[in-house]
């Protein structure tokens, strides 16, 4: 009993003193010029996401470097030492907030300053309309940008604190938030369209996590996670049984991988329905936490939305 209170007492500290030295070497990284030499804002984003949403804002005004690539965790992902240079350097830290990013929560806290500015996004929007989750510290399901009217309440902040930080290029950033808000309306549109064509009762979305909560409510779907809303909760076998049972009751016929949580869940539920005399295939892959590879259409926002929809009205009709 004394040996294991001993280690966890012994994890913690060693908890603490990594975020000490972390934040001695922001430091002294602080103490020297962080300007770049184009004379562009350093801009510093977490998930993939925000990246792809910051790069619309911005354009060839700011300089970008995003902390998490394709298929990143954000629930569990740890900076790295490489990662202290980046933000050391940021004049603006974008991140989710709600808790997604758990593990760099305390560093941006610790990284405030007059200089540096840490924007968590979700905190912006209005909690009374928000998904309750006990899951998280913040009470809320971060997975907001699964909403497309969060997604633009998001753009409106970053136009709002790029232009705060560089007013010379502040018309600039209105007119690319502009043309970005107007991208994202004929995005909703063409969703609503193909959505359209899968009859109501075969609207039930069965996935790894519950990452698809949001886009659920927004588009009349019955949304069900096996792992629930954080992937560092672990599916037991009750969880698969109870989940099993619930896709031969509706007849669902498709379940769905996810880019950034190991497929292995998805497929011990189908071997579980396959036990019991039934089939459900595995519709495809979707992107929740991160988007696709750079430089294809799923690298991107709108890309990945699309590339989403479809495939869950194909899998599911």
């Amino acid at each position: 009993m004394n040996t294991k209170i001993s280690q966890i007492e012994y994890g913690q500290k060693i908890s603490r003193i990594t975020l000490f030295v972390f934040v001695v070497l922001i430091s002294v990284f602080n103490c020297k010029n962080n300007t770049p030499s184009n004379g562009k804002l350093n801009v510093v984003t977490t998930t993939t996401m925000i990246t792809d949403l910051v790069k619309n804002i911005g354009g060839d005004d700011v300089n970008i470097e995003g902390l998490m690539g394709s298929g990143v965790d954000p629930h569990l992902y740890k900076a790295s030492e490489g990662d202290v240079a980046k933000l050391v350097k940021a004049d603006i830290i974008f991140y989710n907030g709600l808790h997604l990013e758990g593990k760099l929560v305390e560093v941006f806290e610790k990284m405030g300053s007059k200089t540096k500015t840490p924007i968590a996004l979700g905190e912006e929007l209005d909690k009374n309309t928000l998904i309750g989750s006990d899951y998280f510290a913040s009470n809320f399901d971060p997975h907001v940008w699964f909403d497309i009217e969060y997604f633009k309440q998001f753009a409106k902040k970053v136009t709002e604190v790029l232009s705060e930080k560089d007013p010379k290029h502040a018309e600039n950033y209105k007119e690319n938030e502009t043309a970005y808000l107007n991208k994202l309306e004929v995005l909703q549109s063409k969703l609503k369209g193909i959505i359209e064509t899968l009859p109501k009762d075969k609207r039930i979305l069965v996935t790894a996590h519950d990452a698809f909560n949001y886009f659920g409510k927004a588009f009349n779907f019955e949304v069900v996670g096996l792992q629930g809303l954080s992937t560092a909760t672990e599916a037991g076998v009750q969880d698969v049984q109870k989940l099993s049972a619930f896709i031969i009751e509706k007849n669902i016929k498709a379940i769905f991988v996810e880019s950034s949580v190991p497929k292995r869940t998805i497929e011990a539920l189908q071997a579980a329905v396959k036990s019991k005399g039934h089939e459900v295939e595995i519709g495809g892959t979707l992107y929740s936490d991160a988007l696709g590879n750079a430089g294809t259409a799923e690298g991107t926002y709108i890309g990945m939305f699309e590339y989403n929809v479809k495939t869950i009205v194909n899998a599911l009709k």
